[in-house]
């Protein structure tokens, strides 16, 4: 895909993996919408990527787990950028506790964010690039979507379910030249969770990790298509 003026929106683009991602998108010359849900948040992305080039970076409070909200989100993202080429479903949550422990609010939050909101955005932005004649949707997944973890079931059945979605979703549109990927990273040093970024963690991957490989992604030679990518610390500390 040739990228310097295309359009792209990345959900939870405010910070770590998705502020990386939209801040090498800029970079390459693409127009950007961020998603957040922090008004705050999104006014301070969206003055600082917009500084790193001369694009067009726009930005929308949007809960994703809110069918109406994503739908104001492409709204919004059409209107200001007048279409969508890129879709990169980043916005996703976790939290470290037993089945037994977790409450049903914090579960179906989790599954919420992490799956029904990559199927509302997939759901809009399927159409509008069917328009354009194409388009990618990458989704960022996790290598808790094929290894599972104690107190981490909520989490693991959300990217597993992502796993699966991105598998059928990728058959479904090929032909309609629209590309689907999922990255699974393993150990990021983001605000993942109650976790902070932190030199003590230089050895986990950094957000610009991600975005090298979503680049890459973006930048292969249509015939081809690398629709599963996994990534992890090459030297993580010794058991």
């Amino acid at each position: 895909m040739e990228l310097k003026g295309k359009t792209a929106i990345i959900t939870g683009g405010t910070k770590g993996i998705g502020r990386s991602i939209a801040e090498a998108l800029v970079k390459e010359g693409v127009n950007v919408c961020v998603c957040a849900r922090k008004e705050e948040e999104i006014e301070a992305a969206v003055r600082e990527i917009g500084d790193l080039a001369d694009v067009m970076v726009t930005g929308v409070v949007c809960d994703v787990r809110n069918y109406d909200a994503v739908k104001a989100m492409f709204d919004h993202a059409t209107t200001e950028l007048g279409g969508v080429d890129i879709l990169v479903n980043n916005a996703g949550i976790g939290k470290f506790q037993s089945v037994e422990a977790m409450t049903p609010d914090d579960f179906r939050a989790i599954l919420e964010t992490n799956l029904f909101g990559v199927f509302y955005c997939c759901h809009e932005a399927i159409p509008l690039m069917r328009k354009r004649g194409g388009g990618y949707i990458i989704n960022i997944s996790s290598l808790a979507g094929i290894n599972a973890h104690p107190e981490l079931a909520a989490y693991n059945a959300s990217k597993f379910g992502l796993n699966g979605f991105s598998e059928a979703l990728m058959q479904e549109v090929r032909h309609d030249n629209i590309r689907v990927s999922y990255i699974m990273p393993g150990s990021v040093n983001t605000y993942f969770g109650d976790d902070t970024p932190s030199e003590a963690q230089s050895w986990q991957l950094q957000g610009e990790d991600i975005a090298y490989v979503t680049l890459g992604l973006l930048k292969q030679n249509d015939r081809a298509l690398q629709s599963r990518i996994e990534i992890r610390p090459s030297k993580p500390p010794r058991k």
